[in-house]
């Protein structure tokens, strides 16, 4: 090991120093349970897991091109190192919502964790909280909420809300939410129908109509109070009023003064493309927004999210918090959306493979491995603040 090769990090978590933990570990004959290069992922879930449960996680709306769409966005904007600079002691955090974050990551929303692994949620919780980051529970849980909440300890934790026709339903999880300690409230806006998904309609996959992803829903006053049968001696037909009241097509702008009336912290609406939505969503008295298509998963043919990123920061990034998703599965990926204006980004499919291969270690190490790359990505072209980067460092 040359003693210039080590570069000093601001004062908290080390992530770049991941790099040579896995390298002394390898003097005694170890090496990564999972590679380092976090693409390589999915082919080895494909490999090693069921057709169903992978294709649910991999799989996109129509032909997949607005997955490819989002590679491709983030792959056109390349970085251009600068020399002689200072970068022996770095900055990863970032302030959102009034928290202070060791990184500009948290993991995302994914709903039915148990298909890829049986602790499901709780081990990806549990390895979030155990690396500082914010982990974002959907409300297709194969988990009740506050389970999750209890696996959690004090870690950082934001409920995304599917939002459904059953106003009550809705008040009860944000109650039950708020008093579990999930502190943000994530609105998906772009599910309010399942689109058409080939690799699942191929499989006649469904994970909901076996009753998975619907634990907050089965263990719900609200919901179970429209059930003429307790979930135990009817599952069928708690089933199937799920599936009747999940999405809303007929939701508008005007609804989220429901969500505002029933929820008194941050409101962070996902989904969002345009920069008329984005301004909408300020107008709303919303205090950020997922520029974000699902990873690809609901609309093909759409634009990139990361095509759309800028235009949505010089929209409202001077009046709420720009979030990023969709197609992150490098470091190189989390510094380009910084530098396009995102506050910080949310991570999916990697942490949900991870979790599939490898349980919580495998969640913690996707999460290492990305910011180790990330930090060393940001110092070696020149930079030292993950929340100070702009356009300019892009080419």
């Amino acid at each position: 090991m040359i003693g210039g090769d080590i570069m000093e990090p601001e004062p908290g978590k080390d992530w770049a120093a991941f790099q040579y933990e896995i390298y002394l570990n390898g003097m005694t004959g170890a090496v990564p349970r999972l590679p380092a290069d976090l693409t390589r992922l999915e082919e080895l879930a494909e490999a090693r897991l069921g057709p169903g449960p992978v294709g649910y996680v991999a799989g996109s709306a129509g032909s997949g091109s607005t997955e490819r769409a989002n590679r491709a966005a983030l792959d056109r904007h390349r970085i251009v190192p600068r020399m002689l600079r200072d970068v022996r002691r770095r900055n990863l955090s970032v302030e959102l919502f009034g928290t202070r974050l060791p990184a500009p990551l948290a993991l995302a929303p994914i709903g039915v964790l148990s298909i890829m692994h049986p602790e499901a949620e709780c081990a990806a919780a549990r390895a979030a909280a155990a690396q500082g980051v914010p982990f974002i529970l959907s409300s297709a849980s194969s988990t009740p909420m506050e389970r999750v909440a209890e696996a959690m300890g004090d870690g950082e934790r934001w409920f995304q809300l599917y939002w459904g026709k059953d106003r009550e339903v809705t008040r009860s999880f944000l109650s039950r939410a708020k008093s579990c300690g999930f502190t943000a409230l994530v609105v998906t806006l772009d599910t309010p129908l399942l689109a058409w998904r080939p690799r699942d309609l191929d499989q006649a996959y469904l994970p909901f109509l076996h009753g998975v992803g619907t634990a907050n829903y089965f263990t719900d006053p609200a919901f179970q109070a429209g059930l003429t049968k307790p979930v135990h001696e009817d599952r069928d037909a708690a089933v199937l009023h799920f599936v009747q009241l999940f999405g809303d097509p007929g939701k508008t702008w005007e609804d989220l003064a429901f969500l505002r009336e029933h929820w008194d912290g941050p409101i962070v609406l996902k989904g969002v493309l345009h920069p008329e939505d984005a301004r909408r969503a300020a107008d709303a008295g919303m205090d950020g927004v997922v520029v974000s298509n699902h990873g690809g998963r609901q609309v093909g043919g759409s634009i990139g999210a990361a095509d759309a990123l800028p235009g949505v920061v010089a929209a409202v990034g001077d009046r709420l918090a720009v979030l990023f998703d969709s197609g992150v599965r490098t470091g190189d990926h989390v510094f380009k959306a910084l530098a396009l204006g995102a506050r910080a980004v949310l991570l999916g499919r990697p942490y949900a493979y991870g979790l599939g291969l490898d349980g919580q270690p495998g969640v913690e190490h996707v999460i290492r491995a990305l910011l180790a790359e990330f930090e060393l990505t940001l110092a070696l072209s020149g930079h030292t603040d993950a929340a100070g980067l702009t356009p300019e460092a892009l080419g």
